[in-house]
């Protein structure tokens, strides 16, 4: 079963995250680099807020959501830190996003809102969760715009490593319906060794900061 709110919430209480690494993942960097962000954009499982606050700093219409409000406490104040406090972040489920008529408008579904969602390292957290996954799904089909795009960064089970890792054929099977994926790419994920994933860092590279990049994968998905 997927972790509860107070499981995440812990880890920034404690500063334990292992995906808090004091800027944006460099595959993102890249994508914004390469034109592939538009329009209005959703940080879904935004954690630590690097993207929402990378992309409100490039002027971008962009909110960060999270189920933790321990992540969106630490996003505000990290976005403060940086100075770029019009960053936005709120504390939603991302299960359940096509109830809200902002979101998705009313009935749900009829009137999507966003044109790019950037989900870094929040689906994969469904990978073994099949009704929660198929739930994800539904709920960032009626918040995307028709011919929108997401971008999904996950881990890969390719590599040791930590974290859920997922294969790709997981990611082409769950967007099969009112989704076409356009590109499916190896990649990489930076992240850093804590306490809570030092047991599964042996044979890793990790820098000297602290920092290793694992195997993952970059899917460009787009909505029909």
């Amino acid at each position: 079963m997927t972790r509860p709110a107070d499981f995440w919430n812990s880890v920034y209480d404690d500063d334990t995250a292992p995906w808090v690494i004091g800027e944006p993942q460099p595959a993102i960097v890249e994508l914004e680099r390469e034109g592939w962000i538009t329009g209005r954009v959703l940080d879904p499982g935004c954690g630590a807020g690097e993207h929402t606050i990378l992309l409100t700093r490039l002027g971008y219409d962009v909110r960060g959501i999270d189920m933790s409000p321990s992540a969106v406490e630490y996003a505000r104040a990290n976005a403060a830190a940086q100075g770029v406090p019009a960053a936005v972040f709120e504390v939603a489920d991302a299960l359940t996003l096509g109830d809200r008529a902002d979101f998705a408008g009313d009935p749900p579904g009829s009137a999507p809102a966003f044109d790019t969602i950037v989900d870094s390292a929040l689906f994969h957290v469904f990978g073994t969760e099949d009704a929660e996954r198929a739930a994800y799904v539904r709920s960032l089909h009626a918040i995307c715009k028709p011919g929108g795009v997401l971008h999904v960064l996950a881990l890969s089970d390719t590599e040791p490593g930590f974290g859920p890792r997922i294969s790709d054929t997981l990611i082409r099977e769950s967007f099969r319906d009112g989704w076409t994926v356009e590109d499916l790419r190896p990649a990489r994920y930076r992240g850093r060794i804590t306490d809570t994933v030092a047991q599964n860092a042996e044979g890793l590279e990790v820098s000297e900061s602290g920092k290793v990049d694992l195997a993952a994968w970059l899917a460009r998905i787009r909505r029909e």
